[in-house]
């Protein structure tokens, strides 16, 4: 899953956004409200963790805009402007949570998976073959054993196990597992698609190739790498 983080204190966003990668989602950051909208209108993200108190484009005015399009992406405001009044706006425009600072990192975690809970609908276990995967632990097992993916290979049975039976374009695989910051080439995706397929042999789950479109994830054998 693919998270923006939108904090203009530097320790804060890197100690926030470092936790957050540990545990697998690909973390883009903005430090100011400007920046946040405009990776709002460029990228595609399952969440939002969203100051107020920005330069430029203020936190609010960010939400505003963003619920104005249409979005429905997951937010969570967390901040010092914690009044009555300013938590009463925040969910009026269209916030899903609110988190006063200073605040447990363990306690927005938690809100974040519950958004993303509520998000994916009552029933976030998606099954295909042998393999189920819970979309909020984001926890994969096969016949009931813990399937051992690292990070980067968790995104990518993430993103192909939302859209079963379709593929999904290279580019896009390469949006939702690396944040705007890293340095990657998009053929890497076919080096973590390949250890995929591997670990998924014997799971009913197949990962197939489909020339000019990208992969695609369905029930049947593992194609052979």
């Amino acid at each position: 899953m693919k998270i923006l983080l939108v904090e203009d204190h530097p320790e804060l966003a890197e100690w926030v956004a470092k936790s957050l990668r540990q545990d697998g989602y690909a973390v883009d950051t903005a430090d100011c409200g400007n920046h946040a909208e405009h990776y709002l209108l460029t990228g595609d993200y399952d969440g939002v963790l969203l100051d107020l108190s920005l330069p430029g484009k203020d936190g609010l005015d960010v939400l505003r805009s963003l619920r104005a399009r249409g979005s429905h992406v997951p937010v969570l405001i967390f901040t010092a402007r914690c009044s009555v009044d300013d938590r009463i706006k925040g969910l009026d425009l269209g916030a899903d949570d609110y988190l006063a600072k200073p605040f447990v990192l363990a306690e927005l975690e938690a809100r974040l998976k519950a958004l993303l809970r509520r998000s994916a609908g009552q029933n976030p276990v998606v099954r295909l073959g042998e393999l189920a995967f819970d979309a909020v632990s984001r926890l994969p097992t096969v016949r009931g054993q813990a399937l051992a993916l690292t990070p980067r290979e968790l995104a990518v049975l993430e993103a192909l196990l939302s859209r079963i039976g379709r593929p999904v374009a290279r580019d896009a695989l390469f949006e939702k597992i690396f944040s705007m910051d890293q340095d990657a080439r998009a053929e890497a995706i076919e080096i973590y698609v390949c250890r995929l397929r591997k670990k998924l042999e014997g799971s009913g789950v197949r990962i197939t190739t489909v020339r000019g479109l990208g992969y695609l994830i369905d029930a049947g054998q593992p194609e052979t790498a």
